[in-house]
């Protein structure tokens, strides 16, 4: 198994790949010239409905939250102390909403579909004598497995405070990049039993 993809026949699995990367860097690009805290709760709500229609595991998936949760409190301390926490919790909704309409699309987008919307970008590699599917392929592991390591960096910050009653540690550091190398691992030998980024793609 080397994805996150969620099973299932709903109206964003059947969505053209391409169609959703789209929509969400397009998205993307909107929210960082928006300032609005009221249009920031809109988007919100907005993106938790889309994981409702999914069911009861879609809305199971909004547990990445937890793995933001540090970053987003760094956030906000920030400009706190800096004297502008209006505008830190503009950046730390932007941030949640990204992150969450990101991790929308890797649940409802088999890896190969992501594959195949991707590759395009990269084809103006094939006039140098390079390969698009490398990079297309390391670009669809990035967009794919970040939020599973949002979680795992979280599940790790969970076990430390119930051990030690206290916040994230530098010492997560280790354990996280020992699990980060261990799933590296795991996806290169999927990768490889698959033919590597040529078995990967549904086309023709």
């Amino acid at each position: 198994m080397i994805s996150m993809y969620l099973q299932g026949d709903s109206w964003a699995h059947r969505l053209p790949a391409g169609l959703k990367l789209l929509a969400v860097a397009l998205g993307s690009l909107i929210l960082f010239h928006v300032s609005s805290v009221w249009i920031f709760t809109g988007c919100l709500v907005a993106v938790v409905a889309l994981y409702a229609t999914l069911g009861r595991e879609g809305l199971a998936q909004l547990r990445l939250l937890r793995g933001i949760v540090f970053f987003v409190v760094a956030l906000l301390a920030i400009h706190w102390l800096s004297g502008s926490l209006d505008e830190g919790v503009v950046v730390a909704m932007r941030l949640v909403v990204m992150v969450l309409a990101a991790n929308f699309v890797t649940i409802t987008t088999r890896l190969d579909d992501m594959l195949d919307a991707v590759l395009p970008l990269f084809a103006p590699l094939k006039l140098f004598g390079v390969s698009p599917r490398t990079p297309a392929l390391g670009v669809t592991l990035v967009l794919r497995f970040a939020p599973h390591l949002m979680l795992v960096f979280s599940r790790l910050r969970e076990a430390w405070q119930a051990r030690t009653a206290r916040r994230s540690s530098w010492r997560l550091l280790a354990p996280f990049a020992i699990q980060s190398l261990r799933m590296s691992d795991n996806v290169a030998e999927a990768l490889k039993a698959r033919g590597g980024s040529a078995g990967l793609s549904s086309s023709p």
